[in-house]
């Protein structure tokens, strides 16, 4: 299973190609089977098992606070939209930093090779400065 914002080899795509990577999905046919292969396949999801903790987390705290002072199809419909809003928020945050991340390290790769080119000419240029 390929998950999307993870690389795609370079023999795929191109050295630097900016595609997404679409879903590839191996089914068997049957429908509850393939549920239940992709719950347990879940935790492969950059961020997903962080931000669903959070999710779950904060929703059943939300849920008990509010059913001490309202009815329980209250206090579920809070503690539904908090796990919602809660898991949706922190995988936004988690995948941009991932994003940033991933920026940074292509950015240092990138400075690399200049840096070596750099002090090769340095290295150079001060040993026949010191053969005159």
């Amino acid at each position: 299973m390929v998950f999307p914002d993870t690389p795609a080899p370079e023999s795929e795509s191109g050295p630097r190609s900016s595609k997404r990577i679409v879903y590839q999905t191996e089914t068997t046919g049957s429908y509850w089977g393939d549920v239940k292969e992709a719950v347990k396949r879940v935790g492969e999801i950059p961020c997903a098992r962080s931000s669903l903790l959070s999710g779950i987390a904060s929703g059943v705290g939300v849920g008990v606070i509010r059913g001490l002072s309202a009815g329980p199809f209250v206090a579920s419909n809070w503690a539904v939209g908090t796990f919602v809003v809660i898991s949706l928020g922190t995988w936004t945050v988690c995948q941009k930093s991932l994003h940033e991340e991933r920026r940074r390290i292509q950015q240092v790769v990138e400075q690399i090779p200049k840096r070596y080119a750099k002090e090769e000419t340095s290295a150079s240029t001060s040993q026949e400065g010191s053969r005159s």
